[in-house]
């Protein structure tokens, strides 16, 4: 059985155009929806990812984006993780000490400090290079500390919606490839 997809959003949820919205509609996908999307703290915001863990049978992939990325880290960190989560996409991580980063959105640096230690399941960030909430190298540093393959997606922005990714078709091979390696070879894929 190919594993449940949950999906992580960041700030504000990530709205219907948003890359993440379109696939939860497209592959079936559970959703985090947090009480107060636009006041992120490590321990409510994890404690939601946990039900939503436990509440979703079967193997699951987390896909985070943004300031959901942080939300799973810390939810790692404070949970030590679930069997059951055979890995993570990790899309546009916000790096939550940068200044520039909780000047423009101040409840960023709530998630402050990042974690870095290794993540007890499979990973991968995938960071562009010229998001303005992460640079690359910060991307490469947290890739690093949490064991997670680096991918680069060019210069993307912040691989949202107003950076053009609405619908994100290269996100999708990224998410193949993950649940290829991930999964058993047995295991029916989409």
């Amino acid at each position: 059985m190919t594993p449940t997809i949950v999906i992580v959003p960041g700030l504000g949820g990530s709205g219907p155009e948003h890359w993440q919205s379109l696939w939860e509609q497209k592959f079936g996908a559970v959703r985090v929806q947090q009480d107060d999307p636009e006041n992120p703290t490590p321990e409510m915001w994890s404690a939601r990812l946990q039900e939503v863990i436990e509440a979703t049978p079967g193997e699951l992939v987390l896909v985070g984006h943004s300031c959901g990325v942080l939300n799973i880290v810390h939810w790692a960190r404070l949970y030590g993780g679930h069997e059951r989560v055979k890995g993570a996409v990790l899309v546009s991580p916000t790096d939550a000490e940068q200044t520039s980063t909780y000047a423009e959105y101040p409840a960023v640096a709530q998630m402050a400090p990042t974690p870095m230690q290794a993540l007890p399941f499979a990973a991968m960030v995938v960071a562009s290079e010229n998001d303005p909430f992460a640079s690359f190298g910060q991307a490469e540093a947290f890739a690093a500390a949490w064991g997670a393959e680096i991918v680069s997606a060019g210069e993307a922005g912040h691989i949202n919606v107003a950076s053009g990714h609405g619908d994100w078709p290269e996100g999708e091979i990224l998410l193949s490839e993950a649940l290829h390696a991930w999964t058993p070879p047995d295991v029916v894929r989409f």
